[in-house]
């Protein structure tokens, strides 16, 4: 049995389209030591961007009101920004 984990809690997630703000890296890759806050414990890495960011960005893109959106991304609240700016205006 293996004493820890082949993935963490993130992924790469890849916008494509003329809209995207393309050639950008957004967020922050976690650091992989044992030493860092990055790692939570049991070989899990705490990801710098939640999927609730990406999906009220492309939300906010498409045109959702912005008091809609934590129907889109219910845990929207809980993070500093509800648009991460990969979406052309």
């Amino acid at each position: 049995m293996c004493g820890g984990s082949d993935h963490g809690w993130g992924s790469h997630h890849f916008i494509v389209g003329g809209a995207v703000k393309g050639g950008r890296y957004y967020g922050q890759a976690p650091a992989v030591s044992v030493d860092t806050d990055d790692q939570v414990g049991r070989g899990r890495l705490l990801p710098a961007v939640a999927v609730d960011q990406m999906s009220a960005t492309l939300a906010n893109w498409f045109g959702v009101d912005p008091v809609e959106l934590p129907t889109v991304a219910p845990k929207i609240a809980r993070f500093g920004s509800a648009d991460l700016g990969f979406m052309a205006a």
